[in-house]
Order: structure tokens, then sequence, then C-alpha cells
């Protein structure tokens, strides 16, 4: 009944719930059946199946090489040499690898460094040790000489070749030096390979870093004392190393080696005279 545009309902005619509809109009909706009640599904994707699989449209610009580049682009036979590529493997080690050569470098009477590194020598530890010690020298080398003049009260300039002769002394000693070597192994047909004498006359190198360091101290004999302990260190490392290689040479394989020894020697004591002997003027 309707009073005062109010329609009252009867609360008989009121179900519990709301009957499904009836009749003509009724339109029933089926859906596919879905596989999520499964695990894992028929089809697994992205981690679940390790493999990645992107959507139709995606773009796979970034996944294609670009044009004109390969693999097979790579060159080969005797202009490989000039490739980056050729001297990856060089550079192939870690930080631990490091490390572990530059603490067999500081304990030169195990004499094992070639054993190690024989499989793969690197050159990424001899160069950054090199260069490291090219300007730790040239550094303390200018800071003992401040120290010097200003104790005296005398003027001091700063000289720049101390960096371009300690670049000069310790590029062209741990390259030309390995490759003379090399020859003279070869001619004794005792053959050694060439970066593995880089590898080790680089590693040799790092005992002068903290003799360099200590140095600044302002007592004479005790630089003396300093380079001559570092020079046998560094002389003994390589003599212990290359000995038993070197004996194959024959009866010349201990004069090669005194000469590995004394040659590593006359370094430390070039290193000492240049870089750490005061000479202050009047």
């Amino acid at each position: 009944m309707m009073s005062g545009g109010y329609t009252s309902i009867d609360n008989e005619k009121i179900p519990g719930s709301v009957p499904a509809a009836s009749g003509p109009d009724h339109i029933a909706v089926n859906f596919t059946d879905s596989n999520l009640h499964t695990f894992p599904p028929s089809e697994a994707q992205g981690k679940i199946s390790g493999i990645f699989r992107p959507p139709a449209d995606a773009d796979d610009s970034f996944s294609r090489p670009a044009r004109g580049t390969s693999d097979d682009s790579q060159p080969t036979g005797w202009t490989r040499t000039f490739s980056i590529a050729a001297y990856k493997s060089y550079f192939d080690v870690d930080t631990s690898d490091v490390l572990e050569r530059i603490k067999d470098s500081l304990l030169p009477f195990k004499g094992s460094f070639t054993e190690k590194t024989a499989d793969n020598p690197d050159l990424y530890g001899p160069f950054w040790i090199c260069t490291t010690l090219i300007f730790v020298a040239a550094a303390i080398g200018t800071f003992v000489t401040y120290v010097a003049h200003r104790l005296q009260m005398k003027d001091w300039n700063y000289d720049i070749n101390l960096v371009t002769s300690s670049a000069g002394l310790f590029y062209g000693y741990v390259i030309i030096v390995p490759l003379g070597l090399y020859l003279l192994l070869k001619y004794f047909s005792a053959p050694s390979g060439l970066v593995q004498l880089w590898c080790l006359y680089g590693y040799s190198l790092f005992v002068f870093i903290p003799a360099s360091c200590l140095s600044v101290v302002p007592v004479e004999i005790f630089r003396w004392v300093v380079a001559g302990i570092a020079g046998f260190m560094s002389a003994t490392f390589l003599a212990l190393n290359l000995r038993t290689h070197i004996k194959s040479a024959g009866e010349s394989w201990f004069l090669i080696v005194a000469g590995i020894f004394l040659l590593q020697l006359a370094l430390a004591v070039i290193l000492k005279l240049y870089f750490f002997t005061i000479t202050v003027g009047n």
C-alpha cells in the first residue's frame, strides 16, 4: 500500500535470500577454467621455470647485437695482438689473488711464486704495484727533501723531475729487464714465458713501497739499512723463483741467477741514492 508518497512492503513477502532471476531475460555466462588451483602451474614462467619469456610486444632492440658487430668479427692471427681481447686473460684476477701474490713476494725464501702463477700469470698486480711505487717514491722523496731544507731554514723548490725519473726508472726496469732475460733464456734453450717474467718482476717491486715509506725517518744509516733489506728481499725472491728453471740452461745458470740478484740490488741502491739522499745547497 502507498501512503504519503511511500510504499510499504509486506514483511511476510521478504525472503531470507534474493532468489535467482528467472525468465526469458536470463543469460548464462560461462567462464573458462583456470589452472590457478593447481601447483605448480602447467606453464611456469619467470623465476619458477628459470626461463625468461618477454611479452610478445617487448622491445628486443637491446638484446640484439648492433649492426655490423658479431662475435665472429673478432680479429684472429697476428692482428689479435693489437686487440684488447688478447690481454683480457692477464687481468682476470680478483683482490684475493693479488693479495696472496703480494704476500708471497714478501716471503722470498718460499720460492713457490712461479708454481702458483704458472697457469694464470697476471699483469694487473704488476701494473698497479709499479704505478704506486712511482708516485710513492716521488712523493716521499719530495717530502724528505722538503723537511731537510726546512730544518736548516733553506729555500726549497719542488723538483717535478722526480715523477718523470721515477716513471722512467720503474716502468723501464720492469719491462726491459724481463724482456732481456726472456731473450737470454731463449738463447740458452731454457725459454720462459714473457708474461710470467713480467708478473714475477712486477710483484718483486712491492717491497720497495713500504721501504720508501720508512725512508721518511731522518736518519741516514736507517735509510741505508731499509734500502738494503728491501733490495735483498726482492733479489732473493727473484733468484729463488727463477733458479730451478734457469738450471736447465746448463753450466751458465749460476751466472744468470747471480746477475739477476745483483741487478735487483742495484735497483735498491739507485732508489736510495736518487730519491732519499739529501743534498741541501747553501
